[in-house]
């Protein structure tokens, strides 16, 4: 038990000071090998509390894959260039209504308390032990949470297609 709770809050500290050191370097391979640290961490979290499918995919997807094509696309784009641009310039309403949206839901979740999150009665707990991890966890991907998972495969091919398209020189 102190084991756990030892191993805890080095996790902690990991995904914390990784998450803190990727928001403040200046350096983009910094930034990018303080989130590879942060990363660990959240593995390392997913193992503790038994989620050995997450911890995986978390080291092998996150890590190993996104990762690196992170480096590869900050190592192919001329970033002393880019520095001297001039950025966001026309970002800031979009920001600003983003940032008002995400206010919005948390002012909303802090009225509403513990009831704005529902959970899921106990009824179908026998039929939810006779799975494994892997099963359950894609039966509720799959089932309950199909459009974010789709959002997000949208969201990452979108992100691979400019990461492609900065680092070409035409297109």
């Amino acid at each position: 038990m102190l084991i756990d709770t030892i191993l805890f809050y080095i996790f902690a500290v990991l995904v914390l000071g990784g998450g803190i050191l990727t928001i403040t370097r200046r350096s983009a391979i910094h930034s990018a090998i303080s989130l590879i640290v942060s990363l660990l961490g959240v593995a390392g979290l997913y193992l503790l509390q038994q989620a050995e499918f997450l911890f995986a995919v978390q080291i092998v997807l996150y890590v190993g894959g996104i990762m690196v094509l992170f480096l590869f696309v900050i190592m192919l784009v001329n970033l002393d260039q880019a520095a001297h641009e001039r950025q966001f310039s026309r970002g800031w309403t979009v920001a600003l209504a983003a940032t008002a949206a995400v206010g919005a839901e948390i002012g909303y979740f802090l009225y509403r308390g513990k009831d704005a999150f529902q959970i899921a009665s106990n009824g179908g707990q026998q039929a939810v032990q006779a799975l494994g991890n892997t099963e359950m966890i894609a039966d509720s991907l799959f089932s309950e949470y199909l459009l974010p998972f789709e959002i997000a495969s949208v969201l990452l091919l979108v992100a691979v297609v400019g990461s492609v398209m900065m680092a070409k020189k035409r297109v």
